[in-house]
């Protein structure tokens, strides 16, 4: 199964954030260009909060706000589950369907931000290793 260092080194391509002061049009504006549906929001180093399609849509487009007269801060979920590089796909799974939401920060033991996955990242991932032990199967059944 592949390892969440594994599918962060995949990605090859540099974590997008943004700040607590950042505008929502500005954070609009970066998860368009990197075709994301989350940005961590970090506050120097530290994580502390995650801003969604979600949050834009229940917490902004709902209650009649504008983007770009609203800060990240005043609408992101700063309440952040994640996961650690020790976290299996099928753990992270888990809380993401417990916890309803789709996309995970992962961080490291000492608590740096690292990156975050998707749940397609790790649907992704769980369809890969299916494959993988069907060919093995496959080839042990033939061989």
């Amino acid at each position: 199964m592949i390892t969440l260092k594994q599918m962060l080194a995949a990605k090859n391509r540099p974590l997008a954030v943004v700040t607590p002061g950042d505008s929502v049009f500005h954070a609009l504006s970066l998860m368009a260009m990197h075709d994301v549906g989350a940005l961590l929001v970090l506050d120097g180093d530290d994580l502390v909060g995650i801003f969604t399609e979600r949050d834009y849509a229940r917490k902004l487009i709902l209650q009649g706000k504008s983007s770009k007269e609203t800060l990240v801060s005043e609408i992101m979920s700063d309440r952040v589950a994640y996961v650690t590089l020790s976290a299996t796909v099928d753990e992270c799974m888990a809380l993401m369907t417990e916890k309803h939401f789709r996309h995970l920060p992962v961080l490291s033991d000492d608590g740096e931000v690292i990156g975050i996955v998707s749940i397609g990242d790790l649907v992704k991932a769980t369809i890969s290793n299916q494959q993988f032990i069907i060919s093995q199967l496959e080839h042990y059944i033939t061989g």
